[in-house]
């Protein structure tokens, strides 16, 4: 893992003075062309990485179900606990550093018969885990009593939201179903025969990108066929995730190097200007890089250098909740028929909780305030005694979420 010391180093340089894109050095760079076709092989590049996302989370929902015909809910009886769900969606995006990942992967699990309901409280979950590494970049400014001060607060105000949005939300799906439901009609309208224009025009993009991503997973599927089930449904799934966790890492990269410029400049000309500019200057910044992580990342340094407020910098962390849902929903156009309408479903839910969670929270004066109460608070103690951000850290992302489970499980 990237030191966070050197982390935050040299996101500060790229959010001070936002650099030539040729500065950075992406996966591709060994290529001996011009900068020119250097950046055509980047999108080039961005276009195959869209390309095995789908195929892998086509592959694990292929797997699961051979995996594990119609015992789904069985094998998984373990999570159906939410808050045992909670728990391993916050330990799964807080291990890869990515939440596009956990709910690229639950996409292709609800698509291969996973509940929903089990599914749920795991997307839930990755919005928890995927503050992680910013709140890692902000000890990277340490040494800087008032800068760490800074910094560490404009990290767990995103923590302390998404925290405020679990505690609001897992309640009332629990008594009311709200995602499921609402989710549910979105799906139908997007997906089927009955939903109209909207349905006809999602539909056939589902079977254009299914037509195109077929023969990649069909060839995986053949090669993994001499297996037995439910092994061969076990390759398929392992492959699957081996593939998500490479190919969204080389999107990452790839995007970073053709549009880190200009997302600090979006980044730097939107701040500020208040909470509806920030939170969609902050959705529009992660969308541009594919990364809720990259995009928090960016603004702490900015925070800890005293350029913007923690008032000014927490609408923008939050409408990189709503931008990092377009992976899962690019995922679910991989399936057609039945599948189709479950995968998009789980997309819808991830999409829906953070836009709910940003209008309640943002739209009662009480709720808004809590965020950054608890993050000055923090940041306060955090800065006097480091062992209490040591704490936060280890307990929010690793201790409580294992204990939890363990707990959850045996008795």
């Amino acid at each position: 893992m990237t030191n966070p010391h050197d982390a935050g180093a040299s996101l500060t340089d790229v959010s001070v003075a936002p650099p030539d894109t040729h500065r950075l050095r992406g996966p591709l760079d060994f290529l001996p062309i011009d900068d020119r076709a250097q950046k055509f092989a980047n999108w080039i590049g961005v276009v195959v990485g869209i390309y095995v996302l789908i195929t892998a989370v086509g592959l694990i929902g292929s797997g699961f179900k051979a995996a594990t015909g119609d015992q789904a809910a069985q094998l998984f009886q373990f999570a159906a606990n939410p808050f045992v769900g909670l728990m391993i969606g916050v330990l799964a995006t807080a291990a890869t550093q990515s939440s596009s990942t956990t709910t690229s992967i639950t996409v292709g699990l609800v698509a291969g018969g996973l509940p929903l309901a089990i599914a749920i409280p795991v997307l839930m979950g990755a919005n928890i885990g995927t503050t992680l590494t910013n709140t890692l970049v902000s000890l990277g400014m340490v040494r800087d009593k008032e800068g760490f001060k800074r910094a560490f607060a404009a990290a767990t105000v995103h923590d302390f939201f998404n925290l405020i949005a679990v505690a609001i939300f897992l309640p009332l799906e629990l008594a009311f179903g709200l995602l499921a439901r609402a989710s549910g009609w979105l799906s139908e309208q997007t997906s089927g025969t009955d939903g109209g224009l909207f349905a006809a025009v999602f539909g056939s993009i589902g079977v254009f990108v299914k037509a195109v991503t077929t023969p990649g997973s069909a060839a995986v599927i053949w090669a993994a066929s001499p297996l037995p089930d439910p092994w061969r449904g076990i390759a398929l799934i392992a492959i699957g995730i081996a593939l998500i966790l490479f190919v969204i890492s080389l999107i990452g990269k790839l995007l970073k190097v053709l549009m880190v410029g200009k997302a600090a400049d979006v980044l730097h000309s939107a701040i500020g200007r208040g909470p509806l500019t920030g939170i969609g200057s902050g959705a529009v910044v992660t969308v541009m890089v594919q990364s809720s992580s990259t995009t928090t990342s960016l603004a702490v340094p900015l925070a800890g250098s005293g350029q913007f407020s923690l008032r000014q910098i927490y609408p923008f962390t939050v409408g990189a909740n709503i931008g990092t849902t377009i992976t899962a929903l690019i995922a679910a156009f991989g399936f057609t028929g039945i599948e189709a309408s479950l995968a998009l479903q789980a997309a819808y839910v991830h999409l829906l909780f953070n836009l709910f969670a940003t209008a309640v929270i943002f739209g009662i004066p009480f709720l808004r305030v809590l965020p950054l109460r608890g993050a000055t608070w923090l940041a306060q103690i955090g800065t006097e005694n480091k062992l209490y951000a040591a704490a936060w850290v280890l307990g929010v992302f690793v201790l409580i979420p294992l204990a939890l489970i363990f707990l959850t499980v045996i008795f």
